[in-house]
């Protein structure tokens, strides 16, 4: 008798990745981030076991065809302003894999999406601060993918779609956001446009798979949408996990009804995962 040891298909996330390089920030930002950095943490747990690689699509990263990091050794992209000088010189010092970034562009040419290599993009801050929180040695390969400019939500979730088999190849296919991301209008008094976005959005991530992609193909019609989201770069990354677990469950893995004194703020997991 033979035993089926192949392992279950990986989940997919859409992660809040916080503000700036937030993980080494701790003396000046004391709490703020805990439950944060607690959810990002208990990602491996949850998985169950090691990726061999994770493919990040970051919000901060945009290119006029989706275009894969090929650098076996990214640098660090220090995209942030009026941080203390301490936070331009941190490390994350993960490896790429441009085995996998060859992957990418092969299954992306194949659905008919154009699709490109940079050989030098380094490591912006959508991928290292919550990766310093899920994966602190640094010890997994990742390969950051880019948004395509105009960020239609439809060729996003065609994105996520072809990007599917890579969760069968022990590949973590990660969307790095923020579940809201108006920067002109933060903290106490943004409460009530966050909260009514992320009620909205909560509803529609863990409605039935037909009904989600409806739902999140219109999300500019959303309660607040615009308040939450001026310009979409850092709600498209959604798609992407939606897009590549779309026939599966998504839940909420982590929510704040308060963070940085009033958001609402939640990320999400799509398809199988430890409870």
């Amino acid at each position: 008798m033979t035993h089926d040891t192949t392992p279950s298909r990986m989940p997919t996330y859409f992660i809040s990745h916080g503000g700036g390089p937030w993980p080494w920030m701790k003396k000046e930002m004391g709490p703020t981030y805990d439950q944060l950095a607690a959810a990002l943490a208990d990602m491996p747990r949850q998985i169950g076991r090691t990726p061999d690689a994770i493919l990040m699509v970051s919000a901060h990263w945009e290119a006029p065809v989706f275009t894969v990091q090929g650098n076996p050794r990214p640098p660090m992209i220090y995209d942030y302003g009026g941080f203390p000088a301490h936070t331009y010189e941190v490390r994350y010092d993960a490896p790429g894999s441009p085995e996998l970034a060859r992957r990418v562009q092969s299954l992306l040419e194949a659905a008919g999406l154009p699709a490109a290599i940079d050989p030098e993009r380094g490591f912006d801050h959508g991928m290292f601060s919550p990766m310093k929180a899920m994966y602190p040695d640094a010890g997994v390969p990742v390969v950051q993918l880019s948004l395509r400019r105009g960020l239609d939500p439809a060729e996003h979730l065609a994105l996520g779609r072809a990007l599917a088999p890579l969760r069968d190849e022990n590949v973590l296919i990660v969307g790095s956001g923020l579940s809201y991301h108006n920067l002109r209008n933060f903290g106490p008094q943004a409460h009530g446009a966050s909260k009514a976005f992320g009620d909205w959005l909560d509803h529609a991530v863990q409605s039935a798979p037909q009904e989600r992609v409806q739902r999140l193909q219109d999300w500019a019609a959303a309660p607040s949408a615009r308040m939450a989201h001026p310009r979409e770069e850092h709600l498209i990354p959604l798609m992407v996990a939606v897009g590549a677990a779309e026939q599966e469950p998504g839940e909420c893995v982590y929510h704040e009804e308060a963070f940085m004194g009033g958001l609402v703020v939640s990320s999400y997991r799509f398809g199988a995962g430890a409870s």
